[in-house]
């Protein structure tokens, strides 16, 4: 009797599933980020990863005053990355990893209001892409930010 024993092992780039779930995942999200556009500056400041998390915060500059503000956890959570947003004036809301790489991590949650999508994507080693987007009255929408890499304790 001959026997052969065979693994096939699938992994597609950006395939959450194909892949073992770990926050690392996203660790270059890392550091301090800004976006000047006028009179409007907008900041987010991303942990390392440790204990399983990362934590994330943000708030929005208008004419000098703090206009909107949010916390973000991002963990494992049965299975699956996930983005915790806890935005200023509004009730929490979560949204599972549909993908994520080394460049680049796309969060859904089809149920929410606006956003349905949070998606962030490296560009360069000093500059950041983020969005949301989903539909407001089945009209789309989509809002991009483009962010710099900044010192932690910059003013």
């Amino acid at each position: 009797m001959r026997c052969v024993v065979l693994f096939l092992v699938l992994r597609c780039a950006g395939d959450v599933s194909a892949q073992t779930i770990v926050v690392e995942r996203v660790a270059w999200l890392q550091g301090c980020w800004r976006s000047v556009n006028g009179q409007v500056t907008i900041e987010e400041q991303w942990m390392a990863p440790r204990g399983g998390t990362m934590l994330g915060m943000g708030r929005t500059v208008r004419g000098g005053q703090t206009t909107e503000y949010e916390l973000v956890l991002i963990a494992v959570k049965d299975n699956r990355l996930v983005y915790e947003a806890h935005p200023s004036g509004q009730k929490p809301a979560t949204f599972a990893a549909a993908s994520a790489s080394d460049t680049g991590v796309l969060f859904e949650n089809t149920e929410h209001d606006f956003p349905q999508r949070v998606g962030y994507r490296r560009d360069g080693g000093d500059g950041l892409q983020a969005w949301i987007e989903g539909q407001i009255n089945g009209t789309p929408r989509r809002v991009d930010f483009s962010y710099r890499r900044v010192r932690c304790d910059a003013p």
